[in-house]
């Protein structure tokens, strides 16, 4: 669903009710695939030579989603140190490899560490920046920022009226889409709701996760079932399109036509290994402890981080961003001031 179609939709949505119920917006960012995204595609060195396209593409991107938005709350959520070690726990080969690859093609770089080291070096000075801006930020050691967001999509969320906007290129989210939570997909400039689900789709939001589980994930390191592909998972199992199922309808509608066809032999014999993937994506159920949650309800609960904006310039004009950011004094203001709550 594009901008327009969805915002006319809410707005009427809202104008229908029998009183004006003032409803939050809430706007969840997953961190890393906001900066890596800008990483890869934005090839810009400051005077001094330092790549700094993923830490100006950052802001700039954070800046247009806010825009795009007009969120009343802003959360940035990253990865904690050792973020996949749950996961790698039950399936070892979880996103193995991906530090081996380099994600950009340009020549500003010598070779991986040297691009490694840009990453570690922007990122770190992302951190520093958000400190000065009315968001709030959120890491966890050992817990992956899909837990952290799927987490926040369901306890913040407290009238029916409140709506919850993950940005993200991540389709893992998608699990998560209800009438309270919407996913926007930058890449695809396009609102996932369960109106768009069911178009591009043909399933509820609540499917998608055995759609994953059986197609498996090739960025993820998760293997599907061989053999079957997306057109061929709708023939195999229309059911999908009928009715929210389980995993465990899943197998059932196998056993009751084990001999139609090969594929559904296969789920029965990957059994286990369909519960591991199954479990590793299961957003609904998010791996993090008590703990973890108390930690996350009092990130909620807690008042909005002071609002710093000159030491932001301050840190942008050190960083030598240049025009990554026009007028960045004005549009600092115009962007994160409205964050503020007025006491």
């Amino acid at each position: 669903m594009k901008q327009k179609e969805l915002f006319n939709l809410l707005d009427n949505i809202q104008e229908q009710g029998e009183e004006t119920v003032k409803s939050e917006r809430i706007l969840l960012i997953d961190g890393l695939n906001l900066f890596f995204r800008n990483f890869a595609m934005m090839n810009m060195v400051n005077p001094d030579g330092v790549h700094v396209g993923g830490l100006g593409g950052f802001f700039r991107s954070l800046g247009a989603e806010i825009r795009r938005m007009d969120p009343t709350q802003v959360y940035v959520v990253f990865d904690g140190a050792g973020s996949a070690n749950n996961r790698k726990n039950i399936l070892p080969e979880y996103k193995s490899g991906r530090d081996l690859q380099r994600i950009t093609n340009w020549d500003a770089f010598d070779d991986l560490e040297d691009e490694h080291d840009a990453k570690v070096d922007q990122m770190v000075r992302i951190i520093q920046y958000l400190k000065t801006l009315p968001v709030k930020t959120c890491s966890i050691d050992k817990v992956e920022a899909d837990d952290i967001i799927a987490y926040f999509s369901k306890v913040i969320p407290q009238k029916p009226e409140d709506k919850v906007f993950i940005v993200s290129s991540d389709k893992d989210f998608l699990q998560l889409v209800n009438k309270n939570v919407i996913v926007y997909r930058p890449m695809e400039k396009e609102f996932y709701t369960e109106e768009t689900m069911q178009e591009k789709y043909n399933m509820s939001p609540k499917n998608f996760i055995l759609h994953k589980t059986l197609l498996g994930d090739n960025s993820d390191k998760v293997k599907g079932v061989k053999g079957l592909g997306s057109k061929g998972l709708y023939k195999k199992f229309p059911e999908l399109t009928e009715r929210d199922l389980t995993l465990e309808d899943i197998f059932t509608i196998c056993e009751s036509k084990l001999k139609e066809h090969v594929v559904y032999a296969r789920v029965i014999q990957s059994r286990s290994d369909l519960e591991k993937n199954y479990k590793i994506m299961d957003l609904d159920n998010p791996m993090i402890s008590k703990d973890d949650e108390k930690y996350l309800n009092a990130v909620v609960n807690s008042e909005v981080p002071p609002y710093i904006p000159e030491q932001f310039v301050a840190f942008y004009n050190q960083d030598k961003l240049g025009g990554m950011i026009r007028n960045v004094e004005f549009w600092v203001k115009e962007i994160f001031e409205k964050l503020v709550i007025k006491k």
